[in-house]
């Protein structure tokens, strides 16, 4: 199973496409890909970590049902990849014809760069109806065009100390809301000293994450700023009752949070399905202390689960190799084995529901005490909210997570914050706060 995520983690803010050109570059849409069409040649695909090794190990496959066709996978590496990517669609030269883009990137590329990518549509069909919805509708533009593939989806649970609950006296597969959450808190902390939930503010990604649970992103559809709605008030005010009533540990950016973990301060961990490769990889001291549940809903009957993360490929119109990149990345996408194959050996949990179907998802894993957590998993896959991204998220980011934390530590009223934050963006932006 999993053993380290790093490339599906939310490492880092999508400031990267900061001072590139918007729009108009390149100038022409991309040509339309045939599913039938016969494939030769050579390509190559950008990726980086666990992504390259699992698209390297595919490839010799692809290529044994396709003489004549050469794939060349390269390892870009993380921390460089979006400024390479970026500074080469400003150019409209230097891309290949394969391109790795974590789904928050996607939308905000499309949106700066709408005739840069290739409809995929085509190649998949009515198949388009078998990936993660949500992913489908961060890969797609306007006017539904599949711009990226979906690869694997950042389906979030609450990943729970079996051990802390159990002292507090508290049924941790009871727990439907977050009120009841809220309650347990309390008397995990009252039993064992622990706080409820490790998370670095400053990030504002919990906020996020809350806010998508209710089917909101931070703009509406139509691309107004959505910060004055109901749903971000109460998700702002969720995690201020929280730090309020002292069930939250604040902590510093990726390292805390495993810190936080490894050391137990904490009794709950909100976090997406690749969170399981961290407890794994870097914790296997802790099995047999956790279970999965469900996040806990809104209200009673509530969704239950939200995104964080995720990754998708993309073909360049820059490509020079159209049609063997669109059969590459249908192959490896679109394809049940293929898929089940990264997730045994790379730990990509997939965004293709049929291959969540696949036995290995309905295995007893040994880590959670013999629990099918994939099982958990796969369902609420299903399950995710579609959300609207624009390409001010990267700049609206910033000031949501300023107010988060003008509101939780600083303890201004929720509503003020995000009121003061959508004015904010309106500003920087020129866009209008939804009424």
């Amino acid at each position: 199973m999993p053993k380290s995520l790093k490339f599906v983690a939310p490492l880092v803010a999508l400031t990267l496409l900061t001072g590139c050109a918007s729009g108009g570059v390149p100038g022409a849409t991309g040509p339309k890909l045939d599913a039938g069409a016969a494939v030769s040649g050579q390509i190559t695909v950008w990726s980086w970590d666990v992504a390259a090794t699992a698209l390297k190990r595919l490839a010799s496959s692809y290529t044994k049902e396709h003489p004549g066709a050469t794939i060349n996978v390269v390892d870009i590496g993380y921390d460089n990849a979006y400024d390479k990517m970026s500074v080469a669609l400003q150019a409209n030269s230097g891309l290949p014809d394969v391109v790795t883009v974590e789904t928050d990137h996607m939308p905000a590329y499309i949106h700066q760069f709408p005739k840069a990518f290739t409809d995929l549509t085509p190649l998949v069909g009515g198949a388009k109806d078998e990936f993660d919805p949500s992913k489908v509708s961060a890969s797609s533009n306007k006017d539904g065009q599949l711009l990226s593939m979906p690869w694997d989806s950042g389906t979030v649970a609450l990943y729970v100390r079996t051990d802390y609950f159990k002292a507090a006296g508290v049924d941790p597969k009871g727990m439907g809301t977050w009120d009841e959450l809220l309650a347990a808190g309390e008397k995990v902390k009252a039993a064992t000293g622990h706080a409820l939930i490790s998370t670095d503010l400053s990030t504002g990604s919990l906020f996020q994450m809350l806010l998508q649970q209710q089917g909101q992103g931070i703009f509406t559809p139509a691309g107004e700023i959505n910060l004055t709605s109901p749903a971000a008030v109460k998700a702002l005010t969720l995690i201020k009752t929280m730090n309020d009533k002292g069930l939250l540990d604040n902590v510093k950016g990726w390292d805390g949070r495993v810190t936080a973990t490894k050391n137990g301060k904490s009794a709950v961990m909100p976090s997406a399905v690749w969170w399981i490769g961290t407890l794994t990889g870097e914790m296997p001291e802790l099995a047999n202390k956790f279970t999965v549940v469900p996040l806990p809903a809104f209200t009673q009957g509530g969704t239950q689960t939200s995104n964080d993360g995720g990754s998708t490929l993309a073909v360049p119109t820059q490509a020079k190799n159209p049609q063997l990149a669109g059969s590459f990345v249908k192959f490896m996408l679109a394809n049940k084995d293929n898929q089940v194959s990264m997730m045994k050996d790379e730990g990509l949990f997939p965004s293709y529901l049929p291959a969540l179907d696949a036995p290995l998802f309905h295995e007893p894993q040994p880590y959670f005490g013999g629990e099918k957590v994939y099982e958990l998993f796969a369902a609420q896959t299903r399950k995710i909210p579609s959300i609207t991204y624009t390409s001010d998220n990267a700049k609206a980011g910033d000031t949501v997570s300023n107010a988060v934390v003008a509101s939780v530590l600083n303890h201004q009223d929720p509503a003020a914050a995000l009121k003061s934050a959508a004015d904010q963006i309106a500003t920087a932006t020129g866009r209008k706060i939804a009424q």
